[in-house]
């Protein structure tokens, strides 16, 4: 009889317990919401629940009422920036977040490059530390898992940032936040959702790489590792999905050498990772990405030359832009450059100029825009190198080949924002390639000082 009674105050205790309303950690105290849209607050309670929402922004409450499978959202328009305020939630019981800001939410993703932070040693972090605090720059971090299938829940906290939160996130996340606030004068804050040594495949909804056939024969290439998930759709479902409902202005992107093996169809596979990842959010939100910095993958191959290639071609999907870094690199044996300051400050004054559309100096680097053959010559001209090109010492990295494929070094001249390159011997060049190996770092700008992007102008069988 007394077994009977105890499993009885228990199974009314499991009752009582799962009435509660409850969130997601991402809604919680400290975070910052997307200003001037739509905001969707979530959660879980008992089916036919009302859960009353008040806002501190608003005079008036919404409500919400949990579904047969135990599910409640509501959208809530959020005004300017701002804050903090409180949002309560009554239902069964009474949630109260506190210190809530409305401002800028970027999701950072990518591998090893986005995910580097002062726990590495990296030099721009340390000096940071004793200034960094800074209440109106939040954090959340996601920590690594996977999922055989989509998640609406993944653990973690906001926070604001000082010494002690800096430390361990992205720094390529924090200069780029920091820059924000610095000229959009709003609270700012960031999603850092990356893991070292992830290809892109397992970012991406996993039916949409099955179901295209030269995705699916890429990502079968993909070697299995101790350290990270090779298999499609993995981090998408458990490190993505989960943060869905969350809007967001935008993401930035920091990815590329794990799929450097298979780089003839990293542009599909991106455009197909942007697509999916814009359905989920339900939004057109831009996609700014860094170009893989140089490094010696090897004798014997061009698969960082081609990957970079690749992330060029990305450019002609909509609303996306890239951070081209080869001139930021000190040791080209080294996968991880150590400045992350300037890979930061270059994302940003993307999101600036081409998002919020401020007035910045330049935000693009020049990309080869198409060929003149001219007699012995061949004229390249360039997009965003309006104001012209400049060389810093002696050309190096270009080269000129005519009908014969043999590639040698070429002879450059400059005028204005176009490059004229011929070569010694050839009468008649077919095809000019600058920076096209793998770990060249070359040395020529736009008047604004941005590297102009590795090309070639031949489309000629690599290994």
């Amino acid at each position: 009889m007394l077994r009977y009674f105890i499993m009885t105050v228990l199974a009314g205790f499991h009752v009582v317990a799962s009435a509660q309303v409850r969130l997601p950690d991402v809604l919680s105290d400290n975070m910052v919401l997307q200003r001037n849209d739509t905001a969707t607050l979530w959660g879980w309670a008992s089916p036919g629940e009302k859960i009353m929402v008040r806002t501190g922004w608003k005079s008036t409450p919404d409500s919400a009422v949990a579904t047969a499978n135990a599910i409640w959202s509501v959208k809530i328009k959020t005004p300017e920036a701002g804050g903090p305020y409180t949002i309560t939630l009554r239902g069964s019981n009474t949630i109260e977040l506190k210190n809530i800001l409305i401002g800028e939410v970027w999701l950072c993703s990518g591998q090893s490059n986005m995910e580097w932070s002062g726990n590495h040693g990296l030099p721009d972090i340390k000096a940071e530390l004793p200034v960094c605090a800074d209440d109106q720059l939040r954090f959340f971090q996601v920590r690594k898992t996977t999922s055989e299938h989509p998640q609406d829940y993944v653990p973690g906290r906001w926070t604001s940032c000082d010494s002690n939160t800096l430390k361990p996130f992205s720094a390529v996340g924090y200069f780029f936040g920091k820059e924000l606030r610095k000229k959009l004068g709003v609270p700012v804050a960031l999603i850092n959702s990356s893991w070292g040594g992830t290809p892109a495949e397992v970012w991406t909804p996993a039916e949409l790489v099955s179901g295209v056939p030269e995705l699916a024969a890429a990502a079968a290439k993909l070697n299995a590792n101790p350290w990270w998930p090779v298999v499609a759709g993995k981090t998408f479902n458990a490190m993505i999905a989960p943060l869905t409902n969350f809007r967001i202005a935008g993401a930035i992107w920091y990815q590329g050498e794990s799929n450097a093996a298979t780089a003839s169809t990293y542009k599909p596979l991106m455009e197909t990772l942007i697509g999916a990842w814009r359905k989920a959010w339900g939004t057109d939100f831009p996609f700014y990405y860094v170009q893989i910095a140089p490094f010696k993958h090897g004798p014997g191959t061009l698969r960082g030359s081609l990957l970079r290639e690749a992330q060029t071609q990305t450019l002609s999907y909509p609303k996306t832009a890239m951070a081209v870094i080869t001139d930021l690199v000190a040791d080209t044996n080294n996968i991880h450059p150590i400045n992350k300051h300037d890979v930061g400050l270059r994302l940003a004054n993307l999101a600036l100029g081409d998002h919020y559309g401020q007035k910045v100096t330049a935000f693009k680097s020049p990309v080869y825009d198409h060929m003149e053959a001219k007699n012995n010559q061949i004229v390249i001209h360039f997009k965003h190198a309006d104001n012209g090109l400049v060389l810093k010492g002696a050309a190096k990295e270009w080269y000129i080949a005519g009908a014969d494929r043999k590639f040698v070094p070429a002879d450059v001249k400059i005028k204005g924002n176009t490059v004229i390159v011929s070569g010694k011997g050839i009468a008649q060049p077919e095809a000019v390639r600058f920076s096209f190996n793998n770990a060249a770092i070359g040395n020529i700008f736009s008047k604004e000082g941005l590297p102009v992007g590795p090309f070639r102008t031949d489309s000629w069988p690599e290994q």
